[in-house]
């Protein structure tokens, strides 16, 4: 799904309707499948291989009723996760991955638990531009300030759907971050400071400023006590949406991760603006960021693309999953200039190296 002509899929009208009834049932067999997965059908149906199972035999386990299978069964059967062979049910690639594939699982703990109840309010979500179906999980005005009191299974649905996608990046993009040899790095959304730990762990010399909210600073400073590196960290509670605060000065390197696109425009123009101006006259600003027009494979964009609405109902209502263009234009307006740009990091991510306009490259 790179920046490419659009070029509809050549298929018959009757085709189309049905991939249109895929959309119309998608909740139905999300559900489905979820619970087949949750609950040890599709399981059961590796550990009989070939063979496969009846209704009956499953049955007999005691674990489901012949009715609960056949409805879960036959909707995993309409979604290519399972095969039904001579009366005999067997698992089919589709439901190999949910029971394997980590990523997807990821993905289905963190729209189940996090996202679908207050999907229900998308369409007033995007008519107002407000997280209108936050209330699903909290009082608060974005998800951002709940988030150390989430309640479970959706704390521990997010932070895995955010970590797993950042955290294999990390060790990867360690080498850029020193390349230039940092000795004041701010990691802004510094959440629960995986990515200062990493960098403290990288370099003796270095000293972190992290920025975040307060609640998400208290996680991370336990985390720097129990690594025995708070003394080489400093903690700045800074709520970025206020753009009369200015950052820190003096910087040799802001980081961001999976951060900017928390917000609207209007907050990136602000942000980067305090970013520029906080940065030592050698200074550079390093965005990683998750961008669906810098993918290699359209199974990523596919993804990326559909966890915007997650931005718009639960966590601020006016951000998404942004093209790389955006950043740079906005980085650009606040007085920096791209020096280059790197994909294929981890999963999914792309590094964006900026400095000041007119001020000294790589």
């Amino acid at each position: 799904m790179q920046d490419k002509s659009f070029s509809p899929v050549r298929q018959s009208a009757f085709a189309a309707r049905y991939e249109a009834q895929k959309i119309a049932f998608g909740p139905v067999v999300f559900q489905c499948v979820r619970y087949a997965w949750k609950r040890g059908m599709l399981q059961a149906l590796a550990d009989a291989c070939s063979t496969g199972l009846s209704v009956e035999e499953m049955a007999a386990s005691g674990k489901w009723s012949e009715y609960v299978l056949k409805v879960v069964l036959e909707s995993c059967l309409s979604a290519g996760a399972v095969q039904l062979r001579g009366g005999r049910y067997v698992l089919d690639k589709v439901g190999f991955c949910v029971l394997t594939d980590k990523i997807t699982q990821v993905n289905l703990d963190f729209n189940h638990d996090v996202c679908y109840l207050g999907l229900h309010d998308l369409e007033k979500s995007l008519d107002g531009e407000q997280p209108h179906g936050l209330k699903k999980l909290g009082d608060w005005p974005t998800l951002y300030q709940g988030l150390s009191h989430l309640e479970e299974p959706a704390k521990s649905s997010w932070f895995a759907f955010d970590h797993h996608y950042s955290d294999t990046s990390f060790p990867e993009i360690l080498p850029d971050v020193f390349a230039t040899g940092p000795r004041r790095v701010m990691d802004i959304g510094a959440n629960t400071g995986k990515f200062s730990l990493a960098a403290l762990e990288y370099s003796a010399d270095v000293q972190l400023h992290l920025v975040d909210l307060p609640r998400q600073l208290a996680m991370a400073e336990q985390n720097l006590l129990a690594a025995g590196v708070r003394e080489r960290a400093q903690l700045h509670a800074v709520d970025m949406l206020d753009a009369a605060v200015p950052l820190p000065p003096a910087m040799d390197l802001i980081w961001m991760s999976q951060f900017l696109s928390c917000f609207s425009e209007p907050a990136i123009a602000s942000i980067l603006q305090r970013a520029a101006a906080a940065l030592a006259p050698d200074g550079q600003v390093l965005i990683m960021d998750t961008f669906w027009d810098r993918q290699q494979y359209d199974i990523a964009s596919y993804c990326l693309i559909n966890t915007s609405p997650y931005f718009t109902a639960m966590a601020s209502g006016n951000s998404k999953i942004y093209q790389s263009a955006d950043y740079v234009r906005l980085a650009e307006a606040a007085g920096l200039r791209l020096l280059t740009a790197r994909d294929g990091i981890g999963y999914c991510h792309s590094l964006l190296r900026f400095a000041r306009a007119g001020g000294a490259g790589v």
